[in-house]
């Protein structure tokens, strides 16, 4: 921290990195933002057109375009860099291509002596926040995938839809990889603290069939919006600020991100989205939601896919 001024360095200012940062600057969440990318033009002329709205944002924040070093007195590093998803290709398909530009990217922040928290959110993100993880030698609680936050995001928005009630009433979460394997947990779903499925029963025009219907729209949704505009980035933008503000204001919220598991749900050795309490310090704690046998197998089996995937890694190769 620099004389408790907040400060959150952004390596790659693509469609994600800058849209984070647009909503960054139009919430006031940081008081330092600096913009890190190999497209020196691209980030200083980003620093300049968000510079430019500054009169209309809720607080001042100072914003340039910067290098690596600028990350010794950052509180937080967020990774949106690496090869987009393209359409047709999977999310774990991007792993030895992004794999190997995070070696070298991690590499560089800690060289500056960095030492406080990594927020990942290129893709894979769970691989990638292992990668991050294993060549920065921080602590595990300190490196914060974005994990299901997006997905978990996407469910609440269309069961709100689906049975009318707002977003902010819907409790639900998506667990597991966030790709193919991931899974909602129906059996704690609840809206206004009843249970989904005790609510369904209150209309019969509510079908479980239209339950897994919703799910199926949320898991492939990138692959839907990738295929319309090319990427998705305005979602997951808004996801990453509300993580940073959860960080940077203590707020000990629970979220939905990619974290490590040491035991917690039958699994070790693995980051994935689980929700966690979000601190000041990093990743204070890992809820353990009850699952029922059923989302239990379809976890342990999102578990094997990452670490069959990690196993692959040829980590002296790079």
């Amino acid at each position: 921290m620099t004389n408790g001024i907040n400060r959150v360095v952004l390596v790659g200012t693509g469609a994600v990195g800058s849209s984070y940062a647009f909503a960054l600057l139009n919430q006031g969440v940081t008081e330092e933002l600096v913009l890190i990318d190999i497209n020196v033009d691209r980030t200083e002329g980003d620093a300049m057109d968000l510079n430019h709205g500054l009169p209309f944002s809720p607080t001042r924040t100072k914003i340039w375009s910067g290098d690596y070093s600028a990350c010794a007195e950052a509180d937080i590093v967020v990774l949106t860099a690496g090869a987009a998803q393209k359409p047709g290709e999977t999310r774990l398909d991007l792993v030895e291509k992004n794999t190997k530009i995070y070696k070298s990217i991690v590499e560089s922040v800690m060289d500056s002596g960095f030492n406080g928290i990594f927020i990942v959110a290129a893709n894979p993100v769970d691989i990638l926040s292992y990668v991050v993880w294993k060549y920065s030698g921080l602590p595990k609680e300190r490196i914060i995938g974005s994990g299901t936050i997006l997905d978990t995001a996407r469910l609440r928005f269309l069961l709100s839809e689906y049975f009318d009630v707002d977003t902010r009433n819907v409790h639900a979460y998506i667990i597991g990889e966030h790709g193919d394997t991931e899974l909602p947990v129906w059996s704690k779903a609840n809206i206004a603290g009843i249970l989904l499925k005790d609510y369904m029963k209150k209309n019969s025009a509510f079908k479980a069939a239209d339950l897994e219907e919703i799910f199926l729209n949320v898991r492939d949704a990138a692959y839907h919006i990738i295929e319309k505009k090319g990427a998705t980035y305005y979602g997951i933008a808004m996801g990453l600020v509300r993580l940073t503000k959860a960080i940077l204001q203590n707020e000990h919220s629970v979220l939905t991100v990619s974290t490590y598991l040491n035991g917690e749900y039958g699994n070790e050795d693995v980051f994935i989205g689980v929700p966690a309490i979000v601190t000041r310090a990093g990743i204070r704690e890992v809820i353990q939601v009850d699952l029922d046998e059923n989302e239990q197998q379809q976890f342990n089996h999102s578990v094997s896919v990452l670490k069959e995937i990690i196993e692959q890694i040829h980590w002296d190769d790079m």
